[in-house]
């Protein structure tokens, strides 16, 4: 082969090459940006007008919804499906909107909103908070629906549906607003749900034919690795502190892991709250095993710990609970006083059946124990422990028996199998289904926990959730990127609030988180 032919060889495939990846390039370039789409998937006329306004001719029959509504007989309904079609995270934070509290505008020129209402598939039903409690869908005028600013991970979107009046079906309809390094487009489907597809017809076939003229030549293709999403870091992190947070740590932990592309690697080995914080300060920041640690606590640290650094992730929910056989589900904050002053050692004493009282216990170090000391006893401590297996005493003169068990599993495990038992235990583990048979939990002074009426208060035996590094991790650690999200990603906060606890990332979270007590 001569000189001349291998040019032209060379640069046929130079060419090939280039035409092949340029394509994909920039379509990765710039789907790379953050970007939300919205498209109309219906606009459909449900009054009954009587004369088309185009021709003046008698409109066909309609069902004619509002006929006793004269009003209302051009009504119209509009669903606008709004997704995030790009491969980036949008956060609350990424909207531009002037108001803090809104990050898109619907406008339909010509019409006046009568109603809406927003519709999620099943995956996404963790985003209905944002349009349920304040600011919500906001009428600004008469055709202006203001859209909060809704966080959406790749894939995801919701669908507003819109009553409407004056006008006729097919006016136009805008989607407007800004978002931080990105855009917002309209977006185009052949059936309601399908995705658009990226290429043309011709682009797709000339991609076919260039690649068969590749692969004829023997020109492998280039592939090139992923990148890591932006919110994502690399490294190593250990977990530990509160068993009761354990749960939600082990998922957190393996969501970010599988959202970061199995990139970072993250352990997590709870022993305690009280243990695991003050294991992190004697550190002196020194990883343990390699791995930099956040201790995750049920309650603030000591005073004594300066060099901690706290986040508010949640407020964790605790509970009493009794073996079956107490049939008793509601006590005073008095009475649980009185029981753990010893002053109570039957529970026929409370209008109970003649059974001894067992108080089965967690360790020292445990944060569950510490919120109940502070946020039910008054700051009083459990008395002393007078049996190592929670049935024989090794304390003879213990005005009641009392044990005390290394984890919540433990607690729960022994209230269930020893009548007269009562012990205590984070909301999630002690409700079913994960609870064991053969105990219930008991409500405070007729005050049920529930997590989405913490703002009101009464319930007490609660407990913020903080997690502790040593010091201020760097913005681009391993540590404070989990931390954010944690507090920050959609994601991560549905995974704090399925295991029944209030992220404090949430509107009614910042609130209750921002208390001091």
């Amino acid at each position: 082969m001569g000189w001349l032919e291998i040019t032209f060889t060379a640069a046929g495939l130079l060419l090939g090459v280039v035409s092949i990846i340029t394509p994909f390039a920039a379509d990765r370039r710039a789907r790379r940006s953050r970007r939300i789409g919205f498209r109309k998937q219906m606009d459909i006329a449900i009054g009954h007008n009587g004369t088309a306004p185009a021709t003046g001719q008698a409109d066909p029959p309609l069902l004619g919804l509002f006929n006793d509504l004269p009003e209302m007989r051009d009504a119209t309904l509009v669903l606008l499906r709004i997704e995030n079609d790009g491969s980036r995270h949008i956060e609350e934070s990424d909207y531009l909107d002037s108001s803090p509290l809104y990050g898109l505008t619907a406008e339909f020129p010509g019409r006046t909103v009568r109603a809406h209402d927003v519709t999620l598939p099943g995956e996404h039903t963790n985003l209905m908070g944002y349009f349920e409690h304040q600011p919500g869908l906001h009428v600004a005028g008469p055709s202006t629906l203001r859209i909060p600013r809704v966080p959406l991970k790749p894939g995801a979107y919701y669908k507003i549906l819109v009553l409407l009046n004056g006008g006729a079906e097919g006016d136009r309809v805008a989607v407007t607003g800004d978002l931080k390094d990105g855009s917002l487009h309209e977006n185009h489907s052949l059936t309601p749900d399908e995705k658009p597809p990226v290429f043309s017809r011709q682009a797709r076939w000339t991609t076919v034919v260039l690649g068969l003229a590749l692969m004829a030549a023997a020109v492998l293709p280039l592939t090139l690795p992923a990148p890591l999403p932006d919110d994502c870091e690399t490294g190593t992190l250990r977990l530990t502190g509160s068993t009761a947070f354990t749960p939600v740590l082990t998922e957190l932990a393996h969501k970010y892991e599988e959202h970061c592309g199995d990139e970072p690697r993250i352990t997590v080995a709870a022993h305690g709250s009280r243990t695991g914080v003050r294991e992190l300060a004697l550190s002196d920041g020194k990883p343990q095993d390699g791995a930099p640690a956040v201790a995750f606590s049920d309650g603030p640290r000591p005073a004594s710990y300066t060099q901690l650094s706290e986040s508010r992730i949640a407020v964790s929910l605790f509970t009493l609970v009794t073996h079956d056989e107490v049939k008793l589900t509601n006590l005073s904050v008095a009475d649980v006083r009185r029981v753990y002053r010893g002053e109570i050692g039957n529970w026929s004493e409370l209008g109970g059946p003649d059974l001894p009282v067992v108080l089965v216990s967690r360790t020292s170090g445990s944060g569950t124990r510490s919120a109940l000391t502070e946020r039910v006893l008054g700051g009083r401590d459990e008395p002393q422990a007078s049996s190592d297996d929670c049935v024989n005493r090794t304390v003879r003169d213990a005005p009641v028996l009392r044990c005390e068990l290394d984890s919540t599993e433990q607690v729960l495990d022994t209230v269930a199998r020893t009548p007269g038992a009562l012990g205590y235990a984070e909301l999630r583990a002690a409700s079913p289904p994960d609870a064991p048979h053969g105990l219930h939990r008991l409500t405070l002074d007729g005050r049920a926990p529930n997590p989405d009426r913490l703002d009101t208060g009464g319930y007490p035996y609660r407990e913020i959730e903080y997690a502790y590094t040593y010091g201020r991790p760097p913005a681009d650690s391993l540590a404070s990127s989990f931390l954010a999200y944690a507090v920050d990603n959609g994601t991560g906060k549905g995974v704090v609030a399925t295991h029944g606890h209030l992220p404090c990332g949430t509107p009614v979270g910042l609130r209750v988180c921002g208390k001091a007590d």
